[in-house]
């Protein structure tokens, strides 16, 4: 078996990986950082359904590049860690012993399935949306030869692998367990908005119904069709699970690293599990909420990414104080032409908390005048705390600059501050790129809501 060595080994080379090595090199330059990780090519787990459809079109273009971290001195094995000694400080691949000083645990993700349904997984034509090239490129090929399409799931995954398939020319229909497509993310009000647009691009959205099996009528080991909770059949030629992800962590638990919530790598605030030497970043870490503090499923690339550099930098001793305290739970999405953002706790889930609370919107043009080439409708919904008002939440529904301004209420919410000091807030506006200066939507929410705090 080889010996490696290095200081600080990072096992995982996805967004949190990539991030915790680039920053640990920048903060420690003198210490000898190793990256192992399982896939010669990484794809961008977020642009994965743009490959079943006219936007990417190919795998090809959807693989991340680690010419950074090569030109900073930063080592890649490929590989996958198999054991880890901590009393020695070696971890074990198939062909390698590497010792160690710090480890990093980033080892991701993998597709949550029901367990009524992983039957149907060694079926053809049943995938799972996995964050695997290869994986990704076989349900691909399968799939471009065949029309009809079942995807079970209503998350951002789902809806954008929707989007694409019919884009495509397949015959789609989405069926979730949930009334509205994107629960969680968006009031009601605006996933409706949403759901409207999936049907006229042609989705057909089966709502507040579960898939109860997956059906090989022929007894071929190939699926054929899938029984709803109602009763209903589906005859379909594909089925895509896009169910979810739950944290990575068999290495974790095989070693005896604690587990929190939810499965995931418990970690203090900097990162760092109960051995010192050992953290934990991205998917397969235990999260909570920002703003209620409580165990959170969100599983996103920017937390990911902020974990990273919180991590990457607190290796050696707690060199900054941590700029934030749990996921604020912050997405974006393109539904035909419109986006949809949203960033914190939405109106439903903050009266279910029993939250006291009032909801700021307004509805303009994202462009000044309305008759600029390319204006389109724009909404801004702020969810704001009746006493202080503290903004804790926010939806966004219009053309593609709500991906930057969604990232401004973002940070309203981790500095939390309220509608009194964004009411006078200063923006650049211009009339190519923005709303208008006099009706700038984010201050105008934070007006309207102002004015139900003093009735």
């Amino acid at each position: 078996m080889e010996k490696k060595s290095c200081d600080i080994l990072i096992i995982g080379g996805g967004p949190a990986g990539g991030v915790t090595a680039v920053t640990a090199k920048m903060n420690f330059p003198d210490r000898e950082v190793l990256v192992v990780r399982e896939f010669e090519k990484q794809l961008v787990p977020c642009a994965i359904p743009y490959i079943f459809g006219e936007t990417l079109g190919c795998s090809d273009k959807d693989v991340a590049s680690c010419g950074a971290a090569a030109e900073m001195g930063i080592s890649t094995l490929l590989g996958e860690v198999r054991d880890i000694d901590f009393k020695d400080k070696i971890a074990f691949t198939m062909h390698e012993a590497i010792s160690f000083d710090k480890v990093v645990f980033a080892t991701g993700s993998k597709p949550f399935v029901h367990e009524s349904l992983r039957h149907a997984l060694a079926m053809e034509g049943v995938f799972t949306v996995a964050k695997n090239k290869a994986l990704i490129d076989k349900a691909k090929a399968y799939i471009e030869s065949r029309n009809d399409v079942v995807v079970v799931g209503t998350g951002f995954i789902g809806i954008e692998m929707a989007m694409e398939l019919v884009s495509s020319g397949k015959n789609v229909t989405v069926v979730g367990g949930s009334r509205h497509i994107l629960k969680g993310a968006f009031d009601s009000e605006i996933a409706a908005q949403a759901e409207l647009l999936l049907a006229e691009a042609g989705v057909t959205f089966i709502g507040s119904d579960r898939v109860t099996a997956i059906i090989d009528k022929n007894n071929d080991n190939t699926v054929n069709a899938v029984t709803l909770k109602s009763g209903k059949v589906i005859d379909t030629d594909v089925v895509i699970l896009a169910t979810g992800y739950k944290p990575n962590t068999e290495l974790a638990q095989k070693v005896g690293v604690s587990l929190g919530h939810y499965g995931g790598i418990w970690v203090d605030e900097y990162m760092r599990t109960e051995n010192h030497d050992v953290f934990a970043v991205g998917d397969c870490s235990a999260r909570r909420a920002f703003i209620t503090k409580t165990p959170s499923k969100v599983m996103l690339a920017s937390t990911s990414a902020a974990e990273g550099r919180v991590a990457g930098s607190s290796l050696y001793g707690l060199k900054y104080i941590k700029g934030f305290s749990g996921t604020i739970a912050i997405f974006s999405t393109m539904i035909a032409n419109s986006a949809f953002s949203s960033a914190g706790v939405t109106e439903d889930e903050a009266r279910a908390a029993g939250m006291d609370i009032v909801v700021g919107t307004f509805s303009g043009m994202n462009r000044h005048p309305a008759t600029i080439p390319g204006a389109q409708k724009q909404l801004v919904k702020l969810v704001v705390t009746r006493n202080g008002g503290q903004i804790i939440g926010g939806q966004i529904v219009g053309g593609s600059e709500t991906g930057e301004m969604i990232n401004i209420i973002g940070l309203m919410i981790e500095s939390a501050q309220s509608v009194y000091k964004v009411m006078s807030i200063q923006v650049a506006t211009q009339p190519m790129l923005t709303a208008a200066p006099t009706n700038y939507p984010i201050v105008m929410a934070a007006v309207m809501a102002m004015k139900k705090i003093e009735c």
